[in-house]
């Protein structure tokens, strides 16, 4: 994908972002391991939840500054159809991450044709398929106001009739102030619909081009 951006790629790996990937596909024997992480890749346990292990490690490359990629619908889609609910885990990175990160859109249009999922009997190509077209399409930064958003995300939680289980998820301190898990369901929400939004609007750009 990077490939389709001249002057972006670049042989300094410090230079390259870092990438959250799912462990079960990207990390599932020795070789591949070595491979992925060589390559910036933050092994994800896709059903684990967002307080899982390497979640620690994904905020420590953003405290360090660092380009921090997600894929916020934690799936591979390859449908023409309005961009889905998105996953909580890069929505917690923002309320979680210490200084709120530059949040910016992208999206690409072409690879269900170039790595199509269902190729060979449900199976992709084992390389990319040539002559096909690659649309990527990167949107402008997304601002957050976390401070407001917090505020809003306590506020309604007090409407909300919290889960009769235990909570297990840890208190969160966010812009001053602590959100049980109930806030935090509101604040992820809050900050996960923005995301959609401008995702989608992208979305409908790149099929007009």
């Amino acid at each position: 994908m990077w490939g389709a951006f001249k002057g972006l790629l670049s042989l300094d790996p410090e230079l390259a972002r870092w990438v959250l990937a799912a462990e079960d596909i990207c990390f599932r024997n020795p070789i591949f391991s070595y491979i992925f992480r060589s390559g910036k890749c933050i092994p994800i346990t896709r059903g684990g939840g967002i307080y899982q292990e390497h979640m620690n490690e994904s905020l420590q490359r953003l405290k360090d500054g660092s380009w921090l990629h997600t894929f916020p619908e934690g799936k591979v889609f390859q449908e023409d159809v309005p961009i889905r609910r998105l996953k909580w885990g890069t929505a917690s990175l923002i309320a979680r991450s210490p200084v709120t990160p530059i949040v910016l859109p992208i999206i690409h249009r072409g690879f269900e044709e170039m790595m199509p999922e269902n190729y060979l009997n449900g199976r992709r190509p084992l390389v990319p398929l040539c002559n096909k077209e690659l649309k990527v399409v990167v949107g402008k930064p997304i601002e957050f106001n976390v401070p407001m958003m917090v505020e809003t995300a306590v506020l309604d939680s007090r409407h909300v009739t919290a889960p009769l289980q235990e909570s297990k998820w840890p208190i969160l301190t966010s812009a001053g102030q602590e959100l049980d898990e109930t806030a935090q369901r509101c604040l992820y929400v809050a900050l996960s619909e923005k995301i959609q939004s401008s995702l989608e609007t992208l979305r409908l750009l790149a099929k007009r081009l």
